[in-house]
C-alpha cells in the first residue's frame, strides 16, 4: 500500500501532466519569458506549479514547499521539493523530453518522490524503504560491472559556464570509455531512467535542488549510489551528482576526481 504522502505527490503529479499535455501541441502561443540566460520559463510551468501546490497545501497545510517557480514557503519538519516542468526548453520546441518532480524532504533526508513522464504516461515512484516503480513494475538499477559497453546520461553546462572547461575534461576522459553518453535534456529522468536500468549512469555539474531531489530517492531504492564528486551526501549544496550502481559510481567518480578540477 502507497504511503498517504507519496498517493498526494502522484495526484499532484498527475495533474500537472495534465496541464503539460494539453498544451504541447501548441506550444508557439505560450507566453514564454526569460529569468536569465538560457533560463526560461512559460505560463504552463507557473499553471503546473499552482495546480501541484494547491493539491499539497490542501492536504497538508503546514508542510513547507521549495518550487522551482517561486512558490515557497517555510515548513518546520516536512519540505516539498517541486519541478513543474523539468525540461522547459524542450518543451518550448516541442521536444518530446520533460517531466514533473516532486520530492518530500522529512528534516535532511527525501522520504517519498515522483518523476512523471505525461507525454510516455511513464510514473516512476519511490518511498524510502518500499523500493522504486515504474507505473506499477519494480525497479532494479542495472548491474554492469565497468563502463565498457554502458549508456550514460549527462548534462552539458547551459547558463553557467564557469565550469565549462572542468565539464569538457570530464567528457573527453569518460567519452572513450564508455558505449554512449545521452543529453536529453531533463536530469530528473536522467535519474529516473538510472534506476529503470536504461542508463548504467549519470553524472552533472550544478544542479539545483528541484533538479535532483526526485530522482535521487529512485537511484537509491532502486538498489544504486548516488553522491557529490567527493563521494559525499552535499550534493544539495554543491548540485554536483554522481549516480549508478556501485561499480560504475566508483569508476566515474575516480576519472571526475582526476580530471573535474576545482569544480568538483
Amino acid at each position: 500500500m502507497q504511503h498517504p504522502i507519496l498517493v498526494t505527490a502522484i495526484r499532484a503529479a498527475r495533474k500537472a501532466g495534465d496541464l503539460i499535455n494539453r498544451t504541447i501541441d501548441r506550444v508557439a502561443e505560450l507566453t514564454v519569458t526569460s529569468k536569465a540566460h538560457n533560463d526560461y520559463v512559460t505560463e504552463v510551468d507557473r499553471s503546473a506549479e499552482a495546480a501541484i501546490v494547491e493539491i499539497i497545501r490542501r492536504a497538508y497545510p503546514q508542510h513547507g514547499i521549495l518550487a522551482e517557480e517561486g512558490s515557497t514557503t517555510p515548513g518546520k519538519d516536512f519540505e516539498w521539493i517541486i519541478d513543474p516542468l523539468d525540461g522547459t526548453t524542450n518543451f518550448i520546441h516541442g521536444m518530446p523530453q520533460v517531466a514533473v518532480s516532486i520530492a518530500v524532504r522529512h528534516f535532511d533526508r527525501i522520504e517519498h518522490a515522483v518523476v512523471y513522464d505525461p507525454l510516455r504516461n511513464e510514473l516512476f515512484s519511490a518511498s524510502r524503504g518500499g523500493g522504486a516503480h515504474l507505473n506499477d513494475r519494480r525497479l532494479r538499477i542495472a548491474q554492469r560491472r565497468d563502463l565498457e559497453g554502458a549508456l550514460l546520461g549527462t548534462g552539458f553546462p547551459f547558463k553557467d559556464f564557469s565550469y565549462l572547461d572542468a565539464y569538457l575534461a570530464t567528457l573527453r576522459a569518460i567519452m572513450p570509455k564508455v558505449a554512449g553518453i545521452r543529453r536529453p535534456g531533463s536530469a530528473a529522468l536522467d535519474l529516473a531512467y538510472v534506476a529503470a536500468g536504461r542508463y548504467d549512469g549519470f553524472w552533472e555539474f550544478r544542479l539545483k535542488p528541484w533538479d535532483l531531489a526526485g530522482g535521487v530517492l529512485l537511484v537509491q531504492e532502486a538498489g544504486g549510489v548516488v553522491t557529490d564528486f567527493h563521494g559525499e551526501q552535499d550534493y544539495w549544496h554543491s548540485g554536483n551528482i554522481v549516480a549508478g550502481n556501485m561499480r560504475i559510481h566508483a569508476q566515474l567518480l575516480r576519472i571526475i576526481d582526476e580530471h573535474g578540477g576545482d569544480s568538483t
